[in-house]
């Protein structure tokens, strides 16, 4: 039976269980204990998908060992903790799951469907799981090249695509090797398995393969040496105009370019620096300073623009504009997948057109919840005070608008 669809049906899905455990279905009673990590080294298994069965994997909540029901209440709020499995940061890439309350033998199950990841090897925090029946373990060096062979073959992401004309030389040993590696693989396996420069260079998707040692879009983007020579959109233009229009006086302007992390840094520097505090004196006897804008908000709307932005077919850039009365981040490439302009930014849906370099800024800390930036964003602005947010979206581009908040009676620091 080759699904290759997170809808399995209830016969489909009664035949699996009927089977007990197996390279595809893992029984946990409850999740109480260790079983949300077993349930996570599990879906990065079935993620990873190394027989190449190109069908789902299947993890129920209510059954145990043996398959009965074990009487678990299936609560809202534990098929939350299912679906938060997929977006926490610890299962990078994030793979594409489906959870849902079912019924079998006249009892509630929480099921959670695993499709095999486009893009692997995936990971559970630092490790690569693999299962081989109804048996999980960590990837020997073998089969981990099996899994990076295997993304090679089937490539479907521009993230993770060959670059023409590059090779290792274009990229940055030292900030792999010293600041990206060991946030992206557990020291633990770092030690056990002795790779090769490149052979690390390929698990971690920044070169296509051992044998193919082009580097990626994703390994320019994060330890490249200079990114834009071969990506020449990988920046961030900035303007601070004075007024509320494109016509009026810019008085700051700034390119970011270079890899990610230096890109994120250089905009965040930028937009503390203007960031000026109001200074509020008609509420009580005492002087009250708030920013302009909550920082931490404008950091998650710049940062999900440099995750989601497209990469191919244009050079522009990431653009923020800063006027007086409102902030504007414009991203190329507009919804993807999942995303439409109907559902953008609702919590919960989530999908990626660069999920590999969304899995690197995770690994980098820049990210701490996958889709999460938007809601986050709109609750610290609303906290805040601010209209609001802002979405102008259509195929090319999302331009999300931040609106200033004007304190009567305040001044500037």
């Amino acid at each position: 039976m080759a699904y290759r669809s997170l809808n399995v049906n209830d016969d489909q899905l009664a035949l699996l269980m009927e089977g007990g455990e197996s390279a595809r279905v893992e029984f946990k009673k409850s999740l109480d204990g260790s079983a949300p990590e077993r349930i996570r080294e599990a879906v990065c298994a079935f993620a990873n998908d190394l027989p190449d069965s190109g069908e789902p994997g299947i993890v129920v909540v209510g059954l145990t060992d043996r398959g009965e029901p074990s009487g678990l209440a299936i609560t809202d709020k534990l098929l939350r903790q299912l679906t938060d499995m997929r977006n926490d940061g610890n299962i990078l890439p994030p793979p594409a799951l489906l959870v849902e309350k079912r019924r079998y033998r006249n009892a509630e199950i929480a099921v959670a469907v695993v499709l095999p990841s486009d893009s692997p090897p995936v990971r559970y925090k630092g490790r690569i799981h693999v299962r081989g029946g109804p048996r999980r373990g960590i990837a020997s060096a073998h089969e981990e090249r099996i899994l990076n062979e295997r993304r090679r073959a089937q490539d479907r992401f521009v993230d993770i695509a060959p670059i023409p004309g590059t090779g290792p030389g274009d990229l940055n040993r030292r900030q792999f090797e010293d600041e990206y590696l060991p946030n992206a693989v557990s020291a633990r396996t770092l030690q056990e398995n002795k790779r090769s420069f490149k052979e690390r260079l390929a698990s971690t998707k920044m070169i296509s393969s051992a044998d193919d040692d082009r580097a990626t879009l994703l390994g320019l983007l994060v330890i490249g040496k200079r990114p834009r020579d071969f990506a020449p959109g990988a920046y961030v233009q900035f303007l601070r105009v004075a007024g509320g229009d494109l016509a009026d006086e810019i008085v700051d302007n700034a390119v970011f370019d270079g890899v990610v992390s230096d890109i994120i840094r250089r905009m965040d520097e930028k937009m503390q620096s203007h960031n000026r505090i109001a200074v509020d004196f008609t509420k009580g006897d005492r002087e009250r300073r708030a920013e302009a804008y909550p920082l931490p908000a404008l950091q998650q709307l710049t940062r999900n623009a440099l995750m989601h932005r497209a990469y191919e077919a244009t050079n522009a850039p990431v653009r923020v504009t800063w006027f007086d009365d409102r902030i504007e981040i414009l991203s190329p490439g507009g919804p993807f997948g999942n995303v439409t302009e109907r559902n953008f930014g609702r919590p919960g849906v989530t999908d990626y057109r660069n999920p590999n370099l969304a899995e690197a800024m995770r690994v980098l800390d820049y990210v701490q919840r996958f889709g999460a930036g938007v809601p986050t964003a709109r609750r610290l602005l609303e906290e805040a005070g601010h209209p609001e947010l802002e979405f102008a979206i259509d195929p090319t581009h999302v331009l999300a608008v931040v609106r200033g908040l004007p304190v009567a009676g305040a001044s500037s620091a």
